[in-house]
């Protein structure tokens, strides 16, 4: 009699969680997919009813259309270089119904709690009060949600007489129309956020609390993304390279009244912008160093400059979150978080998290990869190695991370988008080895006396 396969709890249908239920879709693994929202795409899905996308009405891409598509559904054509939201959002419309999967998404569903069962398995709580078993949880709930402010707070704050908002929550640059903005930050949403101020406020400020290497979109009338980048190649070597091409396009930041980087280019995640330095050389964006303080109608910044404000736009990042996990379970604390690969939890074998990465590049293709290996994880086609080279690679990760990149909260799930997918498929083909040693044994133990009809009904 053949072994029924595990179930699956599937946390988020976006851009990374609806790779993964295509992969599982097609290798026959029964699976549930939970979506808050009414429709999948996640953070691509301008207005999301979750209330949980970050993005804005004029948004593009900042990473290629060629770059972004998903290995076996390419984007139409069509769509330009970098496309706009909603083409986008359409894309993944798109993917889901032409593989056929979207009946296994249960839409407007949120997942409330997750609870490990003694003896492996979860229960997972709805927002509707009803708990479902299943035999594996695997997580794709995104990291661009859950904002984070300054921390701590600049002084003044509370009594600032103009507005405050976080870049989650821009909409579109009419809040500027004729104002005196302060925007913070040096990363693509500041600088796309600061461009979109340029064209209707009085007056736009970039603060800078610390500097950053500026990426044209563009470079020898490719996208930038689409340079040669082989993983094979030393980083050392690539890193000057690349750096090399980026100065000789941009030049020195601090022509441009811009903070130098206090990091060689590679060392940080560099910002990919092609509109934000005609705006500062059009003198239509002021850069300016950290904010001080805030007084009044009044933001001082670090130079001792003091400017009359109407709107300050914190453009400060995302804390990485489970609201649906015991703290004491499973959390990241100041975005910390270590796992195999970037997928896998080291002690709970049938737990793993999808996307949750920070590429130079596109997270999608990364996902689907990380989907195509769990479902040879959930099949018996993949086998995890021992605990203890699990740990020690866990570590070599995390060691190498912190001698890399600048010490921040937003340098924690950093990765290099074709290095991370080359190591990724040599992992995958030294698992198949291992599984076959061990008989293609499934992972995690379907329950005693559940069928996978039980285990997914709605």
């Amino acid at each position: 009699m053949t072994e029924p396969l595990p179930t699956v709890a599937l946390i988020g249908a976006g851009s990374s969680g609806i790779a993964v239920a295509k992969a599982l879709h097609e290798r026959g693994v029964p699976f549930v997919c939970f979506e808050a929202s009414d429709r999948v795409g996640g953070n691509w899905v301008f207005g999301n009813k979750n209330g949980m996308s970050a993005a804005y009405r004029d948004l593009h891409i900042n990473t290629s259309r060629d770059r972004m598509e998903y290995s076996d559904f390419p984007m139409p054509k069509s769509y330009p270089d970098y496309p706009r939201h909603d083409q986008i959002a359409a894309y993944f419309d798109s993917y889901v119904d032409h593989f056929g999967f979207r009946d296994k998404i249960r839409f407007e569903t949120k997942v409330a709690h997750v609870g490990r069962r003694d003896g492996g398995g979860y229960d997972v709580t709805l927002d509707d009060g009803t708990t479902q078993a299943f035999d594996a949880v695997l997580v794709a709930n995104g990291h661009h949600w859950d904002k984070r402010m300054p921390e701590p707070m600049f002084p003044g704050a509370d009594g600032f007489e103009g507005q405050q908002l976080h870049a989650h929550d821009y909409v579109d640059n009419s809040i500027f129309e004729g104002k005196r903005v302060v925007v913070l930050g040096m990363g693509n949403s500041a600088m796309d956020i600061a461009v979109e101020s340029s064209y209707v406020a009085e007056t736009t400020y970039l603060a800078a609390r610390r500097g950053a290497w500026i990426v044209p979109k563009y470079v020898f009338g490719r996208p930038t993304d689409q340079l040669k980048n082989d993983p094979r190649i030393p980083f050392k070597l690539r890193q000057r390279m690349i750096h090399m091409v980026v100065k000789s396009q941009m030049g020195d930041p601090t022509r441009y009244g811009l903070p130098m980087p206090d990091h060689k280019f590679g060392e940080a995640h560099p910002t990919v912008s092609g509109r934000i330095l005609d705006r500062i050389q059009h003198g239509r964006v002021t850069p300016k160093p950290n904010i001080r303080r805030l007084d009044g109608r009044f933001v001082e910044f670090d130079d001792g400059s003091r400017e009359e404000v109407d709107v300050v736009v914190y453009c400060t990042g995302y804390k990485i979150s489970f609201p649906f996990f015991d703290e004491d379970f499973v959390s990241a604390p100041d975005n910390h978080i270590e796992l195999f690969r970037r997928v896998f939890h080291p002690r709970y074998p049938d737990l793993a998290f999808v996307g949750l990465l920070q590429p130079l590049g596109a997270v999608m293709p990364l996902s689907e990869a990380q989907g195509q290996w769990l479902a040879d994880y959930l099949k018996g086609e993949y086998a995890l190695p021992p605990a203890a080279e699990i740990e020690a690679d866990i570590h070599a990760d995390q060691e190498a991370m912190r001698k890399r990149y600048v010490a921040s909260k937003r340098h924690t799930i950093q990765v290099d988008f074709d290095d991370y997918l080359y190591a990724l498929d040599k992992e995958r083909r030294a698992g198949a080895e291992r599984a076959r040693a061990r008989g293609f044994a499934l992972p995690v133990p379907a329950r005693v006396g559940a069928s996978d009809e039980d285990a997914v009904a709605a």
